[in-house]
Order: C-alpha cells, then structure tokens, then sequence
C-alpha cells in the first residue's frame, strides 16, 4: 500500500502523511510536527521491518537479548555518524490518522518511491522519515574522499521497498550528470541526494599555484568539489548549511557590532 504523502508549502514545506492502517512510519527526532489522537507513538533504536505488524519490529530481525544488543550497535554507529540515537515509530491501530512531518531548515522537500532494486544515498540530516520496508543505514564514502570533501565522508543509505521523505535547505533541483555530458561538479554542501547509478567522487579546484589558490580561497568553493558522475538522478539544493550557518550569526549581530560602529561602541559603552 502506497504511502499517502502530501507536501505542503513552497520553500519551507512540510510532509503530511494520511496514515492508515496496517502502514508504520519512523523518523528521526527533531523532524515530528504534529499527529492526530489515534496515531500511536513509539521510540525504539531501530527502524522497523514489518511494514503489516503494528509499529513494526525491529531491524537486525528477532527479539530478546540479542535482538537488543543489535539494535543498540546500529544506534551507535547511528551516533558515530552524528544521527539521532533512536527512531519515532508511528503506527495507527483504528482508522486513518494524520501525521505531520518536516526537515530542520527551511527548504524543500521529496517524497522518494524505493522500488526494491535502487539504493539511494543522502548526505547527513537529509532523511526526514520513510515507511517500514525501508532500510536506514549509514555508509562512508572513503576516507580520502572524507578528508578532501568534508560533507561527502558520512552518507545516508536506504534500501528496501516504501515511500522515503528527504529534506533540505533552499529550492531543490533534479538533475541527470548523462543529460550533460555525464559529470556534474558540485559544491559539496549543495547535495542532496542521488541513487546508486551515480558515482560519487571529489576533485580539486584548479591546480595548486597562485590561480587556483585565489580560485579557492576567494571563489567561495574551498580546495575541492564533488563529482557525480553516471545516468541517474541528482537532486541539489540551492542554499549549503555552511553559509545558511554564516548567514545567521552574520545578521544575528547587534548594529553597533559591525563595521565602524564596533569601534564605536568599543569607547562608547553603554547605550541601555
């Protein structure tokens, strides 16, 4: 049974799933909005893998002691990776209930489709919430790649068959590398998400003289950017977390804290 998925709103949108029954949903904290009276709530350290048990079970399969030792290690290597400890479960036992979803940072979002044969990888905080029958994990994309890409290192990997809910900051565009030439080269912090048809992989800016230093440090974009390259599907954002994040405290500042008026307010002490 299809997931009931509505997204709601431009830029800042939210998910509002008809949840009926028979259908679990998990997410990670931090990304519930709002439910109905009858939708169930449960906390539990791992996604579920019965999409027709109500609230689904436990992935790493069986119960008991050993059940909960796996459990526990995949929360840990959830943790390692800088995701959420344990996952919300939400089930209804009655008739169709209402759940409200939403990513961290005002952006978009996909409603993904998993048809059993395609593996898609997101970047950290990307995953919002997916159905049972959907596999979470965390994979590396090589220490290399980790230590020249920064945001490439830890990824988000599903697999399995359900509907998946991803986030991000800004607008989203979709985007095939084969449709142009078949490399795309990309900000790192500009990427969302893409499936397993396409290699991910990072490149230097330029070369190491006087140009590319310029290049890199003035440019915006750092010693490296990401290459995705193959016939598949991209999804990007327009706005990274990086400069979202140097926004913020940027305006967040008092007036007399910027420019001049710092050195003003330095001589000029108090002014409450």
């Amino acid at each position: 049974m299809t997931l009931d998925v509505q997204l709601v709103g431009t830029t800042t949108q939210m998910a509002v799933v008809t949840l009926r029954p028979g259908q679990t949903v998990y997410c990670e904290a931090g990304k519930f909005l709002f439910s109905s009276g009858d939708v169930v709530v449960e906390t539990k350290l791992s996604a579920p893998t019965d999409p027709h048990g109500p609230g689904g079970g436990d992935s790493g399969g069986g119960g008991g002691f050993g059940g909960l030792l796996r459990g526990a290690a995949n929360a840990g290597k959830r943790v390692l990776a800088g995701e959420s400890f344990a996952f919300q479960h939400f089930h209804t036992p009655g008739g169709d209930g209402l759940l409200g979803l939403a990513g961290v940072l005002p952006g978009e979002m996909r409603h993904l489709e998993l048809d059993g044969s395609t593996t898609w990888f997101a970047e950290k905080d990307a995953f919002v919430a997916a159905e049972a029958g959907v596999h979470f994990d965390v994979a590396f994309s090589g220490l290399g790649q980790g230590l020249m890409g920064g945001e490439g290192f830890i990824l988000e990997k599903f697999t399995g068959r359900g509907s998946l809910l991803i986030a991000g900051a800004g607008d989203f565009i979709d985007i095939n590398p084969a449709d142009y030439g078949g490399t795309l080269r990309v900000d790192t912090g500009c990427i969302v998400a893409w499936d397993d048809r396409i290699t991910y992989g990072v490149e230097t800016v330029g070369r190491l003289n006087r140009q590319g230093i310029m290049s890199a440090v003035f440019g915006g974009e750092g010693l490296t950017l990401a290459t995705l390259r193959g016939n598949g599907r991209v999804i990007l954002q327009s706005v990274t977390i990086e400069a979202f994040a140097k926004a913020l405290v940027k305006t967040s500042a008092k007036p007399d804290q910027q420019g001049l008026g710092a050195i003003g307010g330095l001589f000029g002490g108090s002014r409450d």
